[in-house]
């Protein structure tokens, strides 16, 4: 199939070309045409703005110089009509044989039908969720969770090699507030609440008491009689461990993996930090003073240099930080992708300069920050307080409405946008609940598909079905929009953008509800209904490999 933008971008082109050459006007270096759907459907398949870019370097008028470019394009066989609108975009209309070809191009591609070779295999990493292991994963961290994965395959399917790597912070006093948090919850459950009192910074949540209850039942009382300070890496220890377990299967049972789960104390484990020190020094960016180790964050703008080692030989969460990043570039992760939620945006200018002094591009790094999600129930908010222990965990959430409805509404807005999340709308079987919509109209076509077979009606060939029948108005709609999926994949890859899947998927679960509201698929004289039953099978295809990238049931009934 040719592809059409591409078709489009190389006849403005030559027009753009012959004028500039009848004017005497040298074009840009790198100069390109860009194509673009248009806003409306009035205004064509295609269109460009190119004239209105135009308009200083030529000295003319956009109207005038787009019909100047409008004149010039050769219409070949693809291109039906050219017509300019104010205030100088060139639209185009393409002929009817683009519907055969669409649906040709899906048949035969079938699950791939959508996939593109931007990421040329370079390899890329995504690192997401990396909640601290001090407790269950909340609401936030869902969030990241389905916005990672799911940009995670959208790379995937756009050719790069990709790998998702959680970060686990197991390093640090945190580590010792959650051991002492479970460590008194033990004491309390022996009646010994006075000898490890509850710390001020530790951890309330019920799942503590729940580990302690475990210890308990393996240790009995034996670790009563001893020190606190020699029970402390036990307790700490075994509480991590417990967390961390439901944490990967939490995130397994919401569909999400991870091909590494990289621990923060290997940093130090493996002396990765003296070694990344010795080369910022090398560099000219890390400093001995006062006892201590600096990095010269100044020279990147920050208001003053940041400790690394403090003079009593204690790292700092910056040195971390700093290891870690080098530590992804030994692994040979060409492009590196963070994934933060919308409070640790301080983050990024930290990266960058550790990047930079590094002696690395800037362009190997990209950050996704997600905004925060409010919970509702009905319209109402329902309250969250981690440092009371009563957060709502995306367990809770998944459990309630299901890993589909959760997975979809997280991505179901732009990252940048704080989300409300409705519980009883996501459990709506209605158009109400967008992932209902959608994957309705997956089973709507099974349904037609079992159906037509039930009758004797199999999916033809395309070369023996006339696919110029196609000429209804919703017809159309959906063929358009089944064009369109391979270029939200792009865009999606090319910007980041994870939530132009979720847009595009109501977009074609729309567009087929209305088609199969308009017109009849069985029951329609016969080349009518083979011709329709191709169009509804390249619909499902499509339908199906979406729900694929978002990690979601493509139901065949419901």
């Amino acid at each position: 199939m040719v592809d059409k933008k591409e078709l489009l971008s190389s006849v403005i082109t030559k027009a753009i070309r012959e004028v500039a050459l009848s004017k005497k006007i040298a074009l840009p270096e790198g100069f390109s045409v860009l194509i673009e759907r248009p806003k409306r459907e009035s205004q064509g398949d295609w269109a460009t703005n190119t004239a209105m870019k135009l308009t200083k370097l030529f000295g003319t008028p956009p109207m005038e110089l787009a019909r100047e470019i409008a004149s010039l394009v050769d219409k070949g066989v693809d291109i039906d009509a050219v017509e300019v609108a104010p205030p100088g975009f060139i639209n185009f209309k393409m002929t009817s044989n683009w519907i055969e070809e669409v649906i040709t191009n899906v048949i035969t591609m079938g699950g791939d039908y959508g996939r593109n070779e931007f990421g040329a295999r370079q390899r890329v990493q995504v690192e997401f969720v990396s909640a601290n292991p001090t407790g269950p994963i909340h609401l936030g961290h869902g969030r990241g969770a389905a916005v990672g994965d799911i940009m995670s395959s959208i790379l995937e399917f756009s050719g790069w090699d990709v790998e998702r790597e959680y970060y686990i912070n197991d390093a640090g006093l945190q580590m010792d507030n959650l051991g002492k948090s479970t460590q008194s919850r033990y004491f309390a459950r022996l009646g010994m609440d006075e000898t490890a009192p509850f710390p001020e910074d530790g951890y309330p949540g019920d799942y503590i008491d729940g580990i302690a209850g475990k210890i308990l039942e393996e240790h009995g009382d034996s670790l009563s009689s001893k020190p606190l300070e020699e029970t402390l890496p036990l307790f700490r220890d075994e509480t991590s461990k417990s967390i961390l377990e439901m944490i990967r299967r939490d995130l397994s049972d919401f569909g999400v993996r991870f091909d590494t789960w990289f621990s923060e104390k290997s940093l130090y484990d493996d002396d990765l930090v003296p070694r990344t020190i010795s080369r910022l020094e090398g560099r000219g960016y890390a400093y001995e003073k006062d006892g201590a180790m600096w990095f010269r964050s100044m020279a990147f703008g920050d208001d003053k240099d940041r400790v690394m080692i403090k003079n009593n030989g204690i790292p700092t969460y910056f040195t971390s930080d700093v290891a870690y990043l080098q530590n992804k570039y030994e692994r040979g992760f060409g492009l590196l992708i963070y994934i933060f939620g919308a409070d640790h945006h301080g983050y990024v200018p930290r990266l960058r300069s550790i990047n930079k002094a590094l002696g690395e591009s800037d362009e190997n790094l990209e950050f996704l920050l997600i905004q925060f999600v409010s919970l509702l129930r009905n319209g109402v908010p329902v309250s969250m307080s981690k440092r009371a222990g009563t957060f709502v965990t995306l367990r809770e959430v998944m459990d309630e409405v299901g890993r589909d409805a959760t997975r979809f509404s997280f991505v179901n807005r732009k990252c940048d946008s704080n989300l409300e999340f409705d519980l009883e709308v996501a459990k709506q079987t209605s158009s109400d609940n967008p992932v209902y919509y959608v994957q309705y109209a997956h089973a709507r076509i099974c349904s037609i598909l079992r159906e037509a077979a039930a009758r004797g009606a199999v999916i033809p060939p395309v070369a023996d079905a006339n696919l110029s029948l196609l000429a209804e108005s919703s017809e159309a709609k959906i063929a358009m929009e089944i064009s369109r999926f391979p270029e939200e994949i792009l865009k999606a890859a090319k910007n980041l953008e994870p939530h132009r899947i979720a847009f595009f998927a109501t977009d074609i679960a729309e567009a087929f509800h209305t088609f199969y509201n308009s017109v009849k698929v069985l029951g329609a004289r016969d080349e009518v209904m083979k011709a329709r039953l191709l169009l509804v099978e390249a619909a499902r295809i499509t339908i199906a490999n979406t729900l694929r990238i978002l990690g979601i049931d493509a139901p065949e009934k419901m």
